[in-house]
């Protein structure tokens, strides 16, 4: 899919698309050695970062929370992908729209996870897709399932946002969250597949909060 606005991959003019990478398992610096680990990945514009998460209802599960700080996942790295000529309220109207297509009820692990959200965003705005590595486990997973017998599958959803303190299943409050994060020693960028992601990690408490963006009307 091209890229819906004007892109800007290699000036310095224009608002960057940042790619946030975080770990769910400490088992990623292991599995990073094989191309493989377990993420979730957020898109950082505007100054604020952008995710999907699943809850039980049929409305945006689509979710705004201070850059690299998402609760529950360990920081990890910063990838930028490009820079568009958009501002904050044309922005906005975008993420709104793309609400539409990733409610909280349709989450899931392999064919729908917050990787196919932010590669939705990146390919839409760049017209770049995400590193390979961020969603290769849920590639793979997709290829096995299709394997499996049907009582064998994965699930449909893995719950999230909604076990939050202050979900709304309207999506009209924000919830708040303190939790122990992690970042990386330093913010390493990494433009292709090839490029291992940084691999040491520093403990830092930090807390955040998460606030679900509605979706507009069709």
């Amino acid at each position: 899919m091209g890229a819906a606005f004007s892109a800007r991959s290699d000036s310095s003019e224009g608002v960057p698309v940042v790619l946030n990478v975080y770990d769910l398992t400490p088992i990623n610096n292991y599995l990073i050695w094989f191309g493989l680990g377990i993420f979730h990945s957020g898109i950082e514009v505007h100054g604020m970062e952008y995710g999907f998460g699943a809850h039980d209802f049929p409305s945006s599960g689509v979710f705004e929370v201070e850059p690299k700080k998402c609760p529950g996942f360990i920081y990890r790295c910063s990838i930028q992908l490009g820079r568009i000529n958009m501002d904050p309220e044309q922005f906005r109207e975008y993420i709104e729209k793309l609400a539409c297509d990733y409610y909280g009820d349709t989450y899931h692990l392999i064919s729908k996870n917050c990787n196919h959200f932010t590669d939705d965003v990146s390919s839409g705005l760049v017209g770049r897709h995400i590193p390979g590595w961020v969603n290769r486990l849920a590639k793979i997973g997709a290829l096995c399932n299709c394997l499996l017998p049907e009582a064998m599958r994965v699930p449909v959803a893995v719950k999230q946002i909604s076990d939050y303190p202050g979900f709304s299943s309207d999506g009209s409050e924000s919830f708040s969250m303190m939790t122990t994060t992690t970042t990386t020693h330093e913010h390493l960028q990494f433009e292709n597949d090839d490029t291992d992601p940084e691999k040491y990690l520093l403990s830092q408490s930090s807390s955040s909060e998460v606030t679900l963006v509605k979706e507009s009307q069709r």
